[in-house]
């Protein structure tokens, strides 16, 4: 049986500190409580008959339960530690293709999240770390996906979707991007979008070839320039840390084409509660003229003061 001191050597033989091994495996921080309410809605528009977007909010949660012990059981924590994931996806393609390319895509990602080796409910800088790399492949396998689809079927030539996560655990917030589908974060009355277009017409501005409305940049506004589908995708990965009162919101373009940010923000503000803030939003699109799909997510969360864990056995040492 293999000792604390056997493995402090890594394989190269070089000497790992202690405290990064217990950093390694067990988290050192204390733990943060947080509350999530959810809202989501997807509409058709008025002009399309079928709905090309796609949404799904996954709760993960990971728990112990005490089945037999001559412990004081009643002094064991037996909280569960837990995680969420928002997806949203626009499918592209042409009628009923765009519609399958969203679908496939998060029937893939909810396939795979049933087979991941390991999954974090804790965070600490090699996890984080860790968490961008599993993105990078999650969204090369989504793409395979589609791939292997239109290569099945080719008639199916061309489909793709945007594809963009929020998961959070704790306070701790990963967003995970490719194409034109957003995310938000509405903090003190303040919106900030989290992702970054990928456009032509973002490119444009960015390289300092076109004003955000100008002509040239509003007509390649729906022009992708990355997404799911296409053999190539690339995934864009931030990392951010929540605070109490925050509020995600996760949307495809049939809302931000028609409904500014300014609106947004106001929105957001008016309606505390997801749902009915989700319902005023889709019906202030529908109010622009609903030339797209809507579809809007929203969660809301409550981060209290760190729990005390005073009264936890100190660690040996």
């Amino acid at each position: 049986m293999e000792s604390i001191s056997d493995l402090e050597l890594s394989d190269t033989g070089e000497y790992l500190a202690f405290e990064e091994l217990v950093a390694r495996f067990f988290e050192v921080e204390p733990r943060t409580a947080v509350h999530v309410e959810f809202g989501a809605l997807s509409h058709p528009g008025l002009v399309r008959e079928n709905n090309e977007d796609h949404y799904l909010v996954v709760h993960r949660r990971r728990v112990r339960d005490v089945l037999l012990s001559n412990l004081p059981v009643e002094r064991l924590n037996q909280a569960e530690q837990e995680a969420y994931s928002l997806l949203v996806a626009d499918g592209i393609g042409g009628h009923a293709f765009g519609e399958l390319a969203s679908f496939l895509a998060l029937w893939t990602a909810w396939d795979l999240g049933g087979e991941e080796i390991k999954w974090a409910v804790k965070m600490n800088p090699r996890e984080a770390d860790e968490l961008k790399q599993k993105a990078a492949v999650l969204f090369r396998l989504l793409d395979r996906a589609l791939q292997a689809a239109a290569q099945a079927q080719p008639q199916l030539s061309g489909m793709g979707t945007t594809v963009t996560v929020c998961y959070t655990t704790g306070p701790e917030l990963f967003v995970l991007h490719a194409g034109d589908s957003r995310a938000y974060l509405f903090r003190g009355g303040a919106l900030r979008r989290l992702t970054r277009d990928h456009t032509h017409a973002q490119a444009m501005i960015d390289a300092g070839l076109a004003e955000p409305e100008s002509g040239a940049a509003m007509s390649r506004r729906h022009v992708l320039t990355n997404y799911v589908g296409g053999g190539s995708v690339k995934v864009d990965v931030e990392h951010h840390r929540l605070a109490d009162g925050d509020r995600l919101l996760l949307c495809t373009d049939g809302l931000t084409d028609l409904v500014s940010e300014v609106e947004i923000a106001a929105l957001l503000d008016a309606h505390p509660r997801p749902d009915e803030a989700c319902r005023a939003l889709v019906d202030r699109a529908l109010a622009g003229g609903g030339r797209d799909n809507i579809t809007v997510v929203l969660a809301c969360y409550t981060i209290p003061e760190v729990v005390d864990t005073a009264d936890r056995p100190a660690r040996p040492g």
